[in-house]
């Protein structure tokens, strides 16, 4: 087949054999620097993605997608809002809560917990507390029975097992002929869940609702809890329901109750993905220092295309032709290499482990002990355009002194 003569040199200079050995050590350095930078740059952010997509699971499966409460006051009519609720294509389960501020006792050990009323036969429909427990059952909170479910780490602290009695005391104290007292009563501990989460393992105890509301003397709940098709139109959806069910209701999401944390772990993986570009762009302009030393190497070939009609910018093509090629071959491996191993990540990581003996993140510290890994094909498309652009872009400076050449200086030499 017929090809541009520029392109058509611009190969054969990739694939000669030179005589400077050391011009071809710094084509190879680059060709695996760019490769090795692009599969460290989507094997991390895979791995980031991973982390964010589990930790962010955790959290939804014991706080909800969205939530409808009323700007003030207890919500009484809950069965109705929830129904409307549930008219919407989005929402797949609603159920109602009490939440407030209680402390515990037990002995002499007394903790801060945020407390929450549900109700068994409604909660699995919004959160994967039954998937979660460690002992006993989420069934076991039935009204008037006073029982309570509290997060492992909260349990270890008190020191209470399934069976044992702990005191609640509510922030509120009752007013009787005796004076001031605080109001408290005694539950009995009939299970404990884990879900990964400190946030809610050593700060949550549920209750049944209706235990909660007299505890706290609710008349009512305190909202509606909702679980979404998809968690990320929580916004959208949040936005529709508040329109459909008017100013009376506030209707937020997890994006809004998690903001700060979710956008701390977007700036961390932004920051990330800068910093590990530096490693592609400090690869790729090794093509400007293999180039330049070619360029210096070629002069006389450069000088006798110039005489035989040659125009700078046909020079200029040949140059760019070679770095181009040696940038697509960094990336295209790179891409091939930064796939792979995202893939099968959780795969490796038990492998080196077990070769090294020791585990990466330790059960007794991380509460995730396994490093998940999620490619998304936006992440592959972003690092392939950054680091072909700069491994083009480091080819045009040498290209351009190629064809700034002058032929006679090149020639009066040989």
């Amino acid at each position: 087949m017929r090809q541009p003569y520029t392109l058509a040199i611009g190969l054969r200079y990739t694939r000669s054999r030179r005589r400077s050995g050391f011009v071809s050590f710094i084509t190879l350095i680059s060709v695996v620097g760019i490769a090795l930078g692009i599969t460290t740059l989507i094997v991390v952010l895979s791995v980031m993605n991973g982390f964010q997509t589990e930790v962010r699971e955790r959290i939804l499966g014991m706080a909800s997608h969205a939530t409808i409460t009323k700007p003030a006051g207890a919500v009484v009519e809950w069965e109705a809002l929830a129904s409307a609720a549930r008219d919407h294509e989005e929402v797949v389960g609603a159920a109602p809560y009490v939440e407030a501020q209680l402390m515990l006792v037990n002995g002499e050990r007394v903790t801060g917990a945020l407390a929450r009323g549900v109700m068994p036969e409604h909660e699995p429909s919004v959160s994967d507390i039954e998937k979660q427990m460690v002992s006993g059952s989420i069934e076991a909170l039935q009204p008037g029975e006073f029982n309570a479910v509290l997060g492992a780490s909260l349990a270890a602290y008190l020191g209470v097992e399934t069976g044992d009695k702990v005191t609640v005391v509510a922030p509120e104290a009752s007013v009787s002929v005796v004076g001031v007292t605080p109001r408290m009563k005694r539950f009995t501990v009939v299970g404990t869940f884990s879900s990964g989460m400190g946030e809610f393992d050593r700060n949550m105890a549920v209750f049944a609702a209706a235990d909660a509301a007299r505890l706290m003397r609710i008349d009512g709940v305190s909202g509606v809890r909702l679980k979404l098709v998809d968690m990320f139109n929580a916004q959208s959806v949040a936005r529709d329901l508040a329109d459909t069910l008017g100013e009376t209701w506030w209707v937020s999401d997890w994006t809004w109750q998690h903001r700060n944390f979710f956008r701390a772990v977007q700036t961390e993986k932004t920051m990330m993905f800068i910093i590990l570009s530096l490693i592609v762009a400090v690869a790729a302009f090794n093509i400007v220092s293999m180039l330049i030393m070619v360029v210096n190497e070629k002069q006389s070939d450069i000088a006798i295309l110039r005489t035989l009609g040659a125009s700078p910018r046909s020079v200029m093509q040949i140059f760019l032709v070679q770095g181009t090629i040696i940038g697509l071959l960094g990336t295209v491996l790179g891409v091939l290499g930064g796939v792979s191993i995202a893939l099968n990540v959780e795969r490796l990581v038990p492998m080196i482990e077990s070769l090294l003996g020791r585990k990466f993140l330790a059960e007794d510290v991380y509460a995730i002990t396994y490093f998940p890994s999620e490619l998304k094909f936006d992440d592959v498309f972003w690092v392939t355009l950054i680091a072909f652009c700069l491994s083009v872009g480091a080819t045009l400076y040498p290209a351009w002194r190629a064809a700034r050449t002058d032929p006679v200086e090149a020639l009066r030499h040989d």
